[in-house]
């Protein structure tokens, strides 16, 4: 089958040819991969950002967000079966560490974690387990949701965790409408009654997240223009680049007792202790979701709340749309699907 690998750390993956995964273990799915999200962690994977972390075998396959057709299963599984739609959540899980145990997913202490640290789905086939396939609707296409099981999932959690905080006549702020966070103000406007300010330097960025109900939006993050728009400043300052600046910027733009929830990444957080105790401010990480999450995010999308704004590609032009992606040509998010998506005929 044809996939997308990392050989080595700063270059360009290769489309190579590479066997079909195999059933193994009795709780093994495997997935017709329909659609492989892209996302700005794979040009950090390709950087090698993650390799101290991860410590993944090279080469391997690319590609965390995923969604497709069972083609397979192992013995024990029972939840899915061939030709079941399903999403991926990000991790492939054990259900038996004390994280598992509290619905933790991203933290289990035995998690793999497809495209990151083992052979991913920018490919025509996906090894995962039961544990991480979420069965859906026939009637959802992957190429519609398949970015949701990360970049959609990132964002829902950020919000629902930061819910309880923004309660009517409250103002949150957007960092970024592109991939994250345009999924971040449709899941403000579905689980919150807080006014939403997007803050963007693309135009089509900004015209996306009005159509999707931002109140007001802004292609400067300048300080003072944001605490004038959201009446003295945000409650809740939601990070969806994290790098470049938009650290230092979402501290300021907070209110005194504000949370600055940071999902991009890639910079450095820096605030003196003075100021983090005298403004009583909050600074809250957040990782991927929870599979609860990606069960809810589904429900939301299957309603109409939540829609995937995409660019499509195909497998073969995954290296050109990781350059449009770094270019910063995309608006929303781009996928990759793979010949007949991904689908035996």
């Amino acid at each position: 089958m044809k996939a997308v690998r990392v050989h080595r750390y700063g270059e360009d993956p290769h489309i190579d040819e590479v066997p079909e995964p195999k059933i193994t273990g009795p709780w093994d799915v495997i997935v017709d991969v329909g659609a492989a999200g892209l996302c700005r962690t794979d040009l950090h994977v390709i950087e090698g950002q993650w390799d101290a972390i991860q410590h993944p075998q090279l080469p391997y396959i690319l590609g965390h967000e995923n969604a497709g057709w069972v083609r397979e299963v192992g013995s024990a599984v029972s939840n899915v079966a061939p030709g079941d739609t399903v999403i991926m959540h990000p991790l492939v899980t054990c259900g038996l560490c004390s994280a598992c145990r509290e619905g933790q997913d991203s933290h289990c202490e035995n998690a793999l974690f497809p495209g990151l640290n083992t052979d991913g789905g920018m490919a025509e086939q996906l090894k995962t387990n039961a544990r991480a396939v979420v069965k859906l609707d026939p009637s959802l296409r992957p190429a519609d949701i398949a970015a949701l099981a990360d970049a959609g999932l990132t964002a829902y959690n950020a919000v629902r965790k930061a819910a309880p905080l923004l309660y009517p006549g409250t103002q949150a702020v957007a960092i970024g409408a592109g991939g994250l966070g345009h999924i971040g103000v449709q899941s403000l406007k579905a689980l919150t009654a807080a006014a939403i300010t997007v803050i963007d330097t693309s135009e089509a960025a900004l015209e996306l997240a009005s159509g999707l109900g931002a109140d007001t939006v802004l292609r400067s993050p300048d300080t003072a223009a944001v605490r004038e728009a959201t009446d003295g400043g945000a409650h809740v300052v939601f990070d969806f680049v994290g790098e470049h600046g938009t650290e230092a910027q979402g501290l300021e733009m907070l209110r005194n007792r504000g949370s600055y929830y940071s999902i991009g990444y890639g910079g450095e957080v820096r605030i003196p202790t003075i100021e983090l105790i005298s403004r009583e401010i909050s600074v809250v990480g957040n990782l991927v979701g929870t599979y609860q999450d990606l069960v809810e995010l589904m429900t939301l999308t299957a309603q109409g709340d939540i829609t995937l704004h995409t660019t499509a590609y195909d497998l073969d032009d995954a290296v050109q749309a990781m350059h449009d992606l770094d270019a910063g040509k995309l608006t929303g998010r781009g996928i990759l699907i793979p010949p007949a998506g991904g689908r035996s005929t």
